[in-house]
């Protein structure tokens, strides 16, 4: 049911593609070979790409499980399956699901892109989708359709991730204790813009960790 949920929603989606980039989020790598989470989403965005439904891509995500910038490594897989660099984009501060969504949304707004997608697998899309709703974020979906993945040749380049690793990293785990990290999971410790909160009951509730319009106009 959820795969057929997720297939209805890419059939929606691209009625209003080629967008301007798609999200990708992160998920951690062990230095080894890639995760089947990491396989689906990397294939996935280059068949988006490939297929001219996106121009642009931007994957999200910093060092969270593992010493490995996952955006970077997300960011390599795709180059090396032909994916031009200069239409890849990372994301690298975003430590919970949330995070990846509105840190790229904002990443592309100061690129200049104006038209956006979540592109990720089915599980994720079908609560990503509620907090998209929840702050009405003009993000498309483009979830993963298992049985178009099915076809694909989701074989693995051999790439040395190296360059990706961040000195001094300390994962998410030792710094934050599970109800930390839940409260992440549910957006709690994004820096909003004001200007994306479009309810008063959300500005309200993220006065602390939102930055004022007049302010935002002044920084670079």
């Amino acid at each position: 049911m959820l795969y057929r949920s997720a297939a209805k929603a890419f059939n929606k989606g691209i009625k209003e593609s080629p967008y301007d980039a798609v999200i990708v989020p992160g998920f951690p790598h062990n230095g080894d070979k890639w995760d089947m989470i990491l396989q689906m989403r990397i294939h996935w965005a280059h068949y988006l790409y490939s297929q001219g439904y996106t121009k642009n891509i931007i994957f999200s995500g910093s060092a969270v499980a593992t010493p490995y910038v996952e955006s970077r490594v997300m960011a390599d897989y795709a180059h090396a399956l032909g994916v031009p660099r200069e239409n890849i984009f990372t994301e690298e501060k975003a430590e919970h699901s949330t995070e990846n969504v509105y840190y790229s949304y904002r990443l592309g707004k100061d690129l200049g892109f104006t038209k956006l997608a979540l592109a990720t697998d089915p599980i994720q899309t079908s609560y990503m989708r509620k907090f998209i709703k929840r702050f009405d974020l003009p993000i498309g979906l483009l979830p993963t359709v298992i049985d178009t993945l099915k076809m694909m040749n989701l074989y693995e380049p051999k790439l040395d991730h190296k360059l990706s690793m961040r000195e001094g990293f300390v994962k998410l785990s030792d710094r934050e204790n599970f109800f930390q990290r839940f409260r992440g999971t549910m957006g709690r410790y994004i820096i909003w813009h004001e200007e994306d909160l479009k309810k008063k009951k959300h500005r309200r509730k993220f006065k602390d960790r939102m930055i004022p319009a007049s302010r935002a106009k002044n920084e670079p």
